[in-house]
């Protein structure tokens, strides 16, 4: 049987068909532990049902996902905030 290699890949949905048929232990060799979290710290957002359906709206009006339309949002915010406080 030929060694597959763990692909290289940034779809989340490919890598999970991956390892919904691979096992792990076939690739130990390939295995490195790291120090760092390799994972961006989220940050949780409560809105109502109507908010989210609003932001749901919006996002696909532009033909984003709600998530890049709130991280716009709140770079923006940032953004802002910074001006006005110099």
């Amino acid at each position: 049987m030929k060694h597959q290699k763990i692909p290289q890949i940034d779809s989340i949905q490919e890598l999970a068909n991956f390892w919904d048929t691979h096992d792990l232990t076939d690739f130990e060799n390939e295995l490195e532990e790291v120090q760092e979290s390799v994972f961006e710290p989220i940050v949780p957002l409560a809105l109502t049902p109507e908010e989210a359906a609003a932001v749901t709206a919006a996002a696909k009006s532009r033909g984003i996902s709600p998530l890049m339309l709130i991280r716009e949002w709140v770079t923006e915010g940032i953004k802002a905030s910074a001006k006005s406080a110099n």
